[in-house]
This record gives structure tokens, sequence and C-alpha cells, in this order.
């Protein structure tokens, strides 16, 4: 076990978040996402998770893009829901743009993805495509 990363970072997600570049994508998914079909190179089951506990354990060890929109949402006709507000307060964008997109258009954006994460989450629209920022220097 490693100390100070949230213990839902699997290696193997840890290093799917590593292998992303600057403007990368990872998609968090609900449990009715059609995960399996649009994973393009790498997908990781979390069943037991909701959606906004999963990107926030992300967003705890990867910065958000500052340069285009950092969240993507799936558009619900009934507006936005509980869950996907919760998805903008875990994603902690700090001035980082993020924006609503409609379902197909979403699904496009999803499969261009670098991951794809699976959760247990129940709630419909419970999707977000995160992308990652330039992680900080730090000096010695």
């Amino acid at each position: 076990m490693l100390l100070n990363i949230d213990p839902i970072l699997t290696g193997r997600l840890l290093l799917a978040l590593d292998e992303m570049g600057h403007g990368d994508g990872v998609v968090v998914a609900d449990a009715h996402f059609t995960a399996s079909k649009l994973a393009r190179k790498h997908l990781v089951d979390l069943p037991g998770l909701s959606s906004p506990r999963v990107l926030r354990a992300i967003r705890s060890v990867i910065v958000p893009d500052v340069h285009g929109p950092a969240l993507d949402l799936m558009e619900s006709p009934d507006g936005l829901l509980p869950v996907q507000q919760e998805l903008v307060e875990a994603a902690d964008l700090q001035g980082a743009e993020q924006r609503v997109v409609e379902r197909f258009a979403f699904y496009d954006l999803a499969a261009e993805a670098e991951l794809i994460i699976r959760t247990g989450e129940p709630r419909g629209y419970g999707n977000a495509i995160f992308r990652k920022g330039v992680t900080p220097v730090t000096s010695e």
C-alpha cells in the first residue's frame, strides 16, 4: 500500500493516469454507460463506488486542464442533476472551464478518451470527462 494515495486508486488505475498527457481525458462513467464498447485504450471497473467518489480520488493526483474545458458532463433533459453537481464539486476545477455536452456528442468524446472508468453509480447521467492538466513543477 502506498502512503498518501487514495486507496481506491489501484496500481493499474494509477499507471493509466500517469500515462495520460496534458489534455487527455478520463471518463468517469455510471453503471449504465457503454464503457466496454467505447474504451479505446484502458478500461477500469470500480463497481462498488459512485462517480463523484472516483472523480474526487482522481483529482487528488492530477490537476484540471486550463486550456479548454476541463470537465464535460452529459446533457440531461432535466437540467443539471444532483449527481452532476456532485461531479462538478468533486472535480474542484479551481477556475477551469466546464461544459454540458449533448448525449451522443458525449459518447463521441468518450470514445477518444485515454481511460474509461466504469463505476457502480446507479444514478443516470452520472458521467463526466475530466481532462488532465500540466502537473505543477515543484522545486527541490
